[in-house]
């Protein structure tokens, strides 16, 4: 199983991105999907995350800016963020949990003006 997240790069403050992460090498869907981030000297903490049947869980400080959802048929999770500020920057992973637990790569998300 491998995980493709794309979708970072560079925005200013008030901004939107939305990012994807493919899942490819296996034609079940996963128990939950989720977002996690590492900001620069900091550890990775959880973003959002989202099961198999819709329920969802976000973190306090992204709660009404972020939403993820994602797409079963395809087992592609997706986080749409808005609102962006300068504190949400550092590289964003998404995971995959079934039986074990699996990472993307990263995409690195920079809100700066």
């Amino acid at each position: 199983v491998q995980l493709q997240a794309s979708g970072g790069g560079l925005v200013q403050p008030g901004g939107s991105l939305r990012l994807s992460c493919a899942a490819s090498g296996t034609r079940f869907s996963f128990n939950g999907m989720g977002w996690y981030r590492a900001a620069p000297g900091k550890q990775r903490e959880l973003v959002a995350t989202i099961l198999s049947g819709g329920s969802t869980n976000y973190a306090d400080s992204v709660k009404g800016r972020f939403t993820i959802s994602r797409d079963n048929a395809k087992n592609t999770v997706y986080l749409q963020m808005n609102s962006l500020k300068p504190e949400d920057t550092a590289v964003y992973y998404c995971n995959a949990v079934r039986g074990g637990t699996y990472w993307g790569q990263g995409t690195l998300v920079t809100v700066s003006s």
